[in-house]
């Protein structure tokens, strides 16, 4: 597993509960850009439309040998989800307060683009300050263990 892009974010701004590995609809040109790991999933989300789910602001550089001439290297990527999984995604953020995230986006074992996607709730200014010294002090504990 190759990973291309992570979003180191998400587990510090959201407190996810489920992750699923989605399929993405990519142009050829965006695999082979990819391939050189020139993709970002900073600032990105994951949208609804018409019952299917779209990746959106995943930044893909151009391919310097493709020859596209109106390349949008922000477009909607469409992701390839079963239905079942749709409706169970689509039902949970209809329940209230939980967002789809991108984590990871990478290539899988036998070379498809894949992403990691989580169902999450938003952390709280306090929570973020608790998972703070969660860290922290998982750090000084290491360097005590290491050091005895």
């Amino acid at each position: 597993m190759k990973i291309i892009a992570a979003n180191s974010r998400a587990n510090y701004d959201y407190l996810i509960t489920d992750k699923i590995d989605v399929g993405l609809v990519l142009t050829g040109s965006e695999v082979k850009s990819l391939r050189i790991n020139t993709g970002s999933i900073r600032g990105s989300y994951i949208i609804e439309k018409n019952g299917e789910l779209w990746l959106s602001n995943c930044y893909i550089k151009k391919y310097d040998n493709s020859n596209i001439s109106n390349y949008n290297p922000n477009r909607d990527k469409k992701l390839l989800l079963s239905k079942k999984e749709i409706n169970k995604v689509i039902g949970s953020i209809k329940n209230g307060g939980i967002s789809i995230i991108p984590i990871s986006l990478y290539f899988n074992e036998i070379g498809l683009a894949k992403l990691t996607i989580g169902l999450g709730k938003g952390k709280k200014k306090y929570d973020k300050r608790q998972s703070i010294k969660e860290k922290d002090w998982n750090m000084k504990k290491e360097r005590l263990l290491k050091n005895n």
